[in-house]
């Protein structure tokens, strides 16, 4: 994958009403920040565009000098409710001039009020909800549970399938499930346990029938009967692709039919990003389990997996915790942010100005039919994926190129994921306006532009 150069290049001057652009890019005055940077920390952490954050406000994004972006990252999908949102920052500050900053397990008044709300918040008969830091913590969790359910059954149903070109975290168990296979070679001796299939979303993969996911398994040599648990992403988060709600509703099915655990990654979906509250809604199925982070607070570290009590209390008193579940900053800030969402109705906003997102993405594909296969997403998530001129072979400079450009013109965005990070993902603050979003996208079209 390409790299942003830390050579501070000369950029045309940008001044609108939402966005400033001022200095070279990157910023001189940045640079010995950014080698800093490059200097102590793993190369790993050098994929983002070289801008230094001084502070965010709603879905705008400032830098020390002077210039200003709009934010369409969300801080990977983090900051559904704004950047900066006071209530969130004075739940924060009351919290921490309390005094109480951790307790491990020792109980404190918003734990059991943020676990209450969010129970409140997800399907009928979910009625229990662990607190994690981490949507990586809340999928291991998630894994540990349809094992453990499974072998109460049959020792060897312990088969936990997942999608192709998934990601579901970076931890161990999170990248077995994931269906990147760069991000997994390091393991070795992969588990025989975790099996992928094709995820069905009608680009990468044209069959997108329920029987074709029964083949695969079958082809695999697996017994639905030693599946414990299936799970996915709600949309799957590189290209931000659905699959089809018949499709869903038969896997919902079949997981009922062979006692698996159906198991909804709502990591990046949850908490209105896609103009339902959870993307999984958009099947009209209901999950046994949801994993759930980032969006949850706004800003802090917090996750949590939701399901019922049946499963969530097989392990005893003790036995099933993390260090810093339920911290007392962190409920402030979620609990803040759950009132804001719901406040401000920013769901419905996700689905108003998603409208109007992919009214605009539908004409960017239309002026370059050869270069953008397709847009898949809803709400305020969308994938644009880029192929080279006459084929759908992915093109990830295309992509970078892009991303590039528009942080120079004062978009931002995180770099390309998703196939080959061939993938321009948009995903701005719920909060976003209808003026924002139409400069922005007049923004991308000019990147596009310069970049093809």
């Amino acid at each position: 994958m390409p790299q942003f150069s830390l050579t501070p290049v000369a950029v045309p001057k940008v001044s609108t009403r939402f966005r400033r652009i001022r200095t070279k890019i990157p910023v001189p005055q940045s640079v010995p920040i950014l080698e800093e940077m490059r200097r102590y920390e793993p190369q790993s952490m050098q994929g983002m565009p070289p801008v230094v954050w001084k502070r965010g406000d709603g879905t705008i994004v400032e830098d020390w000098w002077g210039n200003r972006w709009i934010d369409w990252s969300s801080g990977v999908l983090v900051t559904n409710a704004g950047h900066g949102r006071k209530p969130i920052v004075d739940a924060v500050v009351k919290q921490a001039k309390s005094g109480l900053l951790h307790n491990y397990l020792f109980p404190h008044k918003l734990r059991g009020k943020l676990a209450r709300m969010l129970v409140e918040r997800a399907p009928e008969k979910m009625d229990k909800c662990f607190l994690l830091s981490t949507g990586s913590e809340a999928v291991e969790c998630a894994i540990k549970l349809c094992r453990t359910r499974g072998r109460l059954t049959d020792p060897k149903k312990l088969i936990m399938v997942s999608f192709a070109r998934g990601f579901h975290g970076r931890t161990l168990g999170a990248q077995q499930v994931g269906g990147i296979p760069g991000l997994k070679s390091w393991i070795g001796n992969l588990d025989p346990g975790f099996v992928q299939v094709e995820f069905p979303d009608g680009f990468r993969c044209k069959d997108t029938s329920f029987e074709f996911f029964e083949k695969k398994l079958a082809s695999a040599g697996v017994d639905p009967r030693l599946v414990c648990g299936v799970i996915m992403e709600s949309y799957q988060g590189g290209g931000a692709s659905f699959a089809p709600v018949d499709y869903m509703q038969k896997l919902r099915a079949w997981c009922d039919r062979h006692g698996a655990l159906l198991v909804c990654d709502e990591v990046q979906a949850g908490f209105g990003r896609t103009g339902k509250y959870w993307a999984f809604q958009h099947y009209n199925v209901r999950p046994d389990l949801i994993c759930c982070g980032k969006g949850i607070s706004s800003s802090l570290p917090v996750a949590c997996l939701l399901g019922n009590g049946e499963v969530l209390d097989m392990y005893p008193p003790g036995s099933m915790t993390s260090t810093h579940s339920a911290n007392p900053i962190c409920c402030a800030a979620a609990i803040a942010n759950l009132q804001l969402i719901d406040r401000e109705r920013l769901v419905q906003n996700a689905k108003k100005m998603g409208d109007r997102l992919f009214a605009g993405l539908a004409k960017l594909q239309q002026q370059f039919p050869t270069r953008i296969a397709v847009v898949h997403g809803k709400g305020l998530v969308a994938g644009v994926q880029c192929v080279k001129a006459g084929g759908e072979e992915p093109d990830g400079d295309l992509a970078f190129r892009v991303v590039d450009l528009c942080c120079k013109k004062g978009l931002l965005m995180f770099a390309p994921v998703g196939f080959g990070g061939a993938t321009v993902k948009i995903a701005p603050p719920l909060v976003i306006s209808a003026a924002q979003l139409d400069e922005s996208l007049a923004v991308l079209a000019e990147a596009f532009t310069e970049a093809v």
